[in-house]
């Protein structure tokens, strides 16, 4: 991409963005045949976005209205039919992070993904809580103070999942509880790295967190429980890993296998049954 002009470079990335609404369209009326409810839409929908050096901003592409219209159908047709759309921002996005810079891009990339919410009408930016750098409660200071700084339209959609290596739900539940942004539950990573709430404590306690529909997440093991790297996504869902707790109640699950649609339609089925 660097080795075009700006002209050539910007026309380029326009077609991209054009392609990349039109496919979102796409996925969203797949969803609505195959009776999906949600749908994350990449991080990367609008490509290289924020790049320190080949970055732009969306009035600068050809045709730029055009593009935001596109994606903005995107949003009528998801509302229209029901569709959740949610952003989950990669994960070099670390708002607790000691270094300047990385902050700094993730300020802006959260920014970004904020303004193609807004179009689309996405109601969630999920990211992980970051690294503990040796001292996990002055991070978690950092993110607090971070959260409190971010732009309406970020810190408005913004959720926190606790993860496999560093956050539990019991380290970001006071988080989320000071700051008014929900906890995405990931019982997947709740169960690789547990903190002494049960799921149905965490299920409770995360529930609250949430003003509309709670999100939550859900994998299996690749090599099942027992195996080498329990943190590995297996390609569908074990049946046996959605919690009862999780029934019976208004709930957006994300189901994150790598067989995607396939997984969905599986565990699906099973939940049915239950």
């Amino acid at each position: 991409m660097l080795r075009l002009n700006k002209k050539q470079r910007l026309e380029r990335i326009a077609e991209l963005c054009r392609h990349n609404a039109e496919a979102l369209l796409a996925s969203l009326h797949f969803c609505v045949n195959h009776e999906i409810g949600a749908f994350r839409i990449n991080s990367q929908i609008l490509p290289v976005k924020t790049h320190p050096t080949a970055g732009y901003e969306t009035d600068e592409l050809p045709s730029g209205a055009d593009i935001v219209a596109r994606f903005r159908e995107c949003g009528t047709f998801a509302r229209q039919h029901d569709v959740r759309l949610s952003f989950h921002p990669d994960q070099f996005v670390v708002l607790n992070s000691p270094n300047p810079k990385t902050l700094a891009h993730s300020l802006a990339e959260l920014d970004y993904q904020a303004e193609v919410a807004e179009w689309v009408g996405a109601d969630t930016l999920n990211i992980h809580g970051g690294g503990a750098y040796g001292d996990k409660i002055t991070a978690l200071a950092a993110l607090r103070q971070n959260i409190k700084r971010l732009p309406e339209r970020v810190r408005s959609r913004l959720t926190l999942e606790n993860d496999d290596k560093v956050y539990t739900p019991a380290d970001l539940f006071p988080v989320c509880e000071d700051t008014g942004v929900p906890l995405v539950y990931d019982v997947h990573h709740h169960r690789c790295l547990p903190d002494g709430l049960s799921i149905n404590e965490a299920t409770e306690r995360a529930r609250k967190t949430w003003k509309a529909e709670p999100l939550f997440h859900i994998s299996s093991p690749l090599d099942g429980w027992e195996g080498p790297k329990p943190e590995r996504h297996h390609d569908f869902i074990n049946p046996a890993d959605f919690p009862k707790a999780w029934l019976g109640w208004p709930l957006t699950v994300e189901v994150e296998a790598k067989a995607k649609e396939l997984a969905v339609a599986q565990l699906m089925a099973a939940v049915q049954k239950m």
